[in-house]
């Protein structure tokens, strides 16, 4: 069977679209209407009870999670990650899971503060102000590690998912909330600025540029999306 990629435009289910793409996998995007708050519907709820974007439908059943995704699509196919017994799976995990639990958790702080924080403004504020102050110094951890590479990918050569899952990140450290991004300088990153300046010219991003209007520097320069269908928000 074909996966079926659940997504919204510009949701974290870019990272495993860019994945796909990278792989050359055959796949099929089914559009979870984020201003209809699809994502909370019994449909998608019997597919991940979490309610989040994104879903992945496959022959072993459906996988939510972006890092298990990318992690399960790399090891399926063998590809885009170090096998399991060699000895640069360890790199991998350390810094893929860093990702996910560290900076994704941050930056989600940051677009959401309502949910960490209650209701009051000066709460809110104050979390976001918290939470940037300290994910630049994470993304230098991440952009250090990426330095030490043979290559200009945390996969070397060419991506792997790692560069799939970070990439975004760095688009959406620059891109939101609308205003309030001054804490972010990818200029200040400059083994991140070369990946994401190579990995936005590759086929796989200009395949996501087009699926998700994204502009032509989604990576290095991004917009606010203009998508063919849904909503980022």
């Amino acid at each position: 069977m074909d996966y079926v990629l659940h997504y919204a435009p510009d949701n974290a289910s870019l990272a495993v679209r860019l994945t796909l793409e990278e792989l050359g996998l055959p796949y099929r995007t089914r559009l979870v209407d984020r201003a209809g708050h699809a994502q909370a519907s019994d449909a998608y709820r019997a597919l991940n009870p979490a309610a989040k974007i994104p879903t992945l439908e496959t022959p072993d059943g459906p996988i939510f999670e972006t890092a298990a995704i990318l992690l399960w699509l790399a090891d399926r196919h063998g590809a885009m990650a170090p096998a399991i017994t060699a000895p640069a799976r360890a790199g991998l995990l350390k810094w893929l899971f860093f990702t996910s639990n560290t900076v994704h958790a941050g930056l989600r702080m940051t677009f959401y503060p309502n949910r960490y924080a209650g209701d009051g403004a000066e709460a809110q504020s104050a979390l976001r102000r918290h939470v940037q102050s300290t994910l630049m110094s994470e993304w230098a951890l991440l952009d250090a590690a990426l330095a030490t590479r043979q290559g200009p990918y945390f996969g070397g050569g060419a991506p792997n998912i790692l560069d799939c899952y970070a990439a975004p990140l760095l688009r959406w450290s620059a891109l939101y909330p609308a205003g309030q991004t001054d804490w972010f300088r990818l200029a200040d990153l400059p083994a991140l600025a070369r990946m994401a300046q190579l990995f936005e010219q590759r086929p796989s991003a200009q395949a996501a540029i087009k699926a998700e209007g994204l502009g032509p520097h989604p990576f290095t320069a991004p917009e606010p999306p203009t998508p063919p269908e849904g909503s980022a928000l």
